[in-house]
């Protein structure tokens, strides 16, 4: 029987734990970049629904009464 590498699994291990930390990096960066653009649109279009554009409420329309 032939004996384990640990050497070679302990390198998998960190290659993963790179690659992973690499795809979380790319991910924040990617929601920074779209976050300051992508956020206010959404909560204006949430917040604003039935009330007009120019409005700025910023509660729905039912609160206003």
């Amino acid at each position: 029987m032939a004996t384990p590498n640990y050497s070679y699994e302990k390198r998998q291990r960190e290659l993963a734990k790179k690659r992973k930390n690499e795809e979380k990096r790319q991910r924040k960066l990617q929601n920074k970049s779209e976050g300051g653009q992508a956020e206010q649109p959404d909560e204006a279009g949430e917040g604003a629904e039935g009330a007009e554009p120019g409005s700025d409420s910023g509660e729905t329309p039912t609160a206003a009464g």
